[in-house]
């Protein structure tokens, strides 16, 4: 079996501490051939039944783009609007997106009647169609990180509205809005823990049964 050597281990798991969700873009372009690379990482992503369900959506127009930050602005309103206090002034203070400024952006979606794979283990579990788009993020995620590049996953979107804005097929179920480009900084420490919204947990909680 192959094994990695302990300097590149390490070097992974600074890259595991390193990822981070980004929220804050320089405006620079990024390379094309670049972000091919990157995205390439989804053709090495593991998926149930070797079913490869992403489907991959490039906003780039600005008829798209204003589409997409209406209904994040849409959205975060209501958000806020369902806390109070002291919660209320924190979350007021997130940026939550970096739809502005990032360079790139990627609707991710999945693709749940596709007939690659013959539907091996998705007849009890279909949600893992979903779950292998989300192990294919992940890994662009890593390899973006790894060339510099910063990715940002916003979520305060209302998924609906963002299908029939993007006009894809309706049986494409949305999975992640990606804002990705240079960060303008760089820090190990989630920008959530730094600001107070959350702790992150100290240690892993592992059962048996």
């Amino acid at each position: 079996m192959r094994t990695f050597s302990q300097a590149f281990q390490g070097e992974f798991r600074d890259l595991l501490k390193w990822r981070r969700d980004v929220r804050r873009f320089r405006t620079d372009p990024v390379p094309e051939d670049l972000l091919a690379e990157a995205l390439d990482a989804f053709r090495l992503a593991p998926s149930v039944g070797l079913s490869e369900p992403w489907r991959i959506v490039r906003v780039a127009s600005p008829q798209a783009r204003a589409a997409a930050l209406a209904n994040f602005e849409a959205a975060n309103a209501d958000a806020l609007a369902t806390y109070d206090g002291a919660d209320a002034d924190t979350y007021a203070s997130l940026k939550l997106s970096g739809m502005r400024e990032a360079p790139v952006q990627l609707a991710i979606f999945c693709d749940e009647t596709g007939l690659k794979g013959k539907g091996l283990g998705r007849a009890t579990m279909p949600e893992m169609l979903r779950y292998s788009v989300v192990s294919a993020l992940t890994l662009f995620w890593l390899e973006a990180r790894a060339k510099g590049l910063g990715m940002g996953w916003v979520s305060v979107l209302d998924p609906d509205q963002l299908t029939h804005d993007l006009d894809v097929p309706a049986d494409w179920a949305f999975v992640a809005y990606l804002c990705v480009g240079w960060p303008e900084t760089v820090d190990e420490t989630p920008e959530l823990e730094q600001l107070g919204w959350e702790d992150r947990s100290t240690a892993l909680e592992v059962l048996e049964r």
